[in-house]
C-alpha cells in the first residue's frame, strides 16, 4: 500500500506547475484528490492525466467566498473529510519600487494571502485529526530579487502563518509547514521572463547546483511533508532550491 493510501488531498492552483505537480504526487502515493483551480479546460486536463478514481475537479476561485463555499460542500458531498490540504494558488507578477500600483498590491496580498487564509479557514471544520496542512511559499522570503519586493512580501506573511497556525491546531495533531520552492520549470516563471532568456539564465546561474527545479521534484516534497515521514515536523518552513537560500 502506498504511504498516503486512504487519504484525502486538497490542492489549490492544481493545473499547472507546482500545484499539478503536488497534485501528481499525492495521487501517485495513494491520495485522493480535489483539484481547485479556474480554468474548466486545465481541470479537466489534469483529472485526465491524474485519473477519475484518484481526482475530482471543483472549478473555484480561493478569493470569492461563494467559491470557497462550494469546495466545501464538494468534500462534504464525498464524506470522509480532510487529510491533506496543499494550499497553492497564487500569482507573482515584477513591479519595482516606484512602479507598485494599488492593483498590484492587492492583487498579489488578495491572492497568495487572503485566498490562503480563507481556504484553511473555510475548510477547517473538514480537516481530521492528525491531518497535514501544506503552504506553498518561496525561496523569495529570504532571497532577495529586484522588482519582487510585494511578491516576497505576500510569501513572508505565509510563513508567519505557519507558525501561527501550527501553534493553534498542534492540539488537533493538525501539522502545518511551508514548502518553499526556488526556480522551479513552470508556466508562471517562463511567464516572468517573457523576451529576457539570458536573465533567467544568469538568475539560474547563481543557485548553487546550477539548474532549475523540475516540478515533480518539488511534488515529492509536498508529499513526504503530507505522509507519516513528516509526523514530527510542524511549524518548519522546508526550502527546495537548489541551496540558493542557504549558501
Amino acid at each position: 500500500m502506498s504511504v498516503l493510501t486512504g487519504k484525502a488531498a486538497l490542492v489549490t492552483g492544481a493545473t499547472s506547475g507546482i500545484g499539478r505537480a503536488g497534485a501528481r504526487a499525492l495521487a501517485r502515493d495513494g491520495a485522493h484528490v480535489f483539484l481547485v483551480g479556474r480554468r474548466q479546460d486545465a481541470l479537466d486536463d489534469t483529472v485526465t492525466e491524474i485519473g477519475y478514481q484518484k481526482a475530482s475537479a471543483i472549478r473555484a476561485d480561493v478569493t470569492h467566498p461563494a467559491d470557497l463555499a462550494r469546495i466545501t460542500a464538494a468534500v462534504e458531498t464525498r464524506g470522509g473529510g480532510l487529510d491533506i490540504v496543499f494550499a497553492n494558488a497564487g500569482v507573482a507578477e515584477v513591479a519595482p519600487l516606484g512602479n507598485i500600483t494599488w492593483d498590484h498590491y492587492a492583487r498579489t496580498f488578495n491572492t497568495n494571502v487572503g485566498g490562503i487564509i480563507l481556504t484553511v479557514q473555510a475548510v477547517l471544520p473538514l480537516l481530521n485529526e492528525g491531518a497535514s496542512v501544506i503552504l506553498c511559499g518561496s525561496a523569495g522570503d529570504v532571497k532577495a530579487s529586484p522588482g519582487t519586493s510585494v511578491y516576497a512580501a505576500s510569501k513572508t506573511a505565509i510563513r508567519s502563518l505557519a507558525r501561527s497556525w501550527a501553534a493553534e491546531l498542534v492540539d488537533r495533531r493538525i501539522r502545518v509547514n511551508v514548502v518553499a520552492p526556488g526556480l522551479t520549470e513552470t508556466p508562471g516563471l517562463a511567464g516572468l521572463f517573457v523576451g529576457a532568456d539570458d536573465a533567467l539564465e544568469d538568475l539560474t546561474a547563481t543557485v548553487p547546483m546550477k539548474r532549475r527545479a523540475r516540478p515533480e521534484e518539488i511534488g515529492s516534497v509536498i508529499s513526504f511533508l503530507a505522509s507519516p515521514g513528516s509526523s514530527y515536523i510542524t511549524g518548519s518552513e522546508i526550502y527546495a532550491d537548489g541551496g540558493a537560500s542557504q549558501f
